[in-house]
């Protein structure tokens, strides 16, 4: 299973309805204070998943790409 990681302060682009369909999914899900992609966090939502970083325009296409590689 894909390890899934989201930056706290990304939590203003949505992603909180993200990690809320993840973790339903039975995804294994971790917020952390900072992922070191500092200035993103505040552009797009994104993640890490197995360190790779996936972003998206919005949170919806952000949990479909993240769907489409767990």
């Amino acid at each position: 299973m894909a390890e899934i990681k989201f930056c706290e302060n990304n939590f203003e682009q949505g992603v909180e309805d993200v990690i809320s369909r993840l973790e339903e999914d039975g995804a294994e899900v971790v917020v952390e204070g900072c992922l070191d992609y500092c200035g993103e966090c505040a552009k797009k939502p994104f993640a890490l998943v197995n360190d790779e970083y996936v972003e998206a325009e919005t949170a919806e296409e952000l949990y479909d790409k993240i769907s489409e590689m767990i």
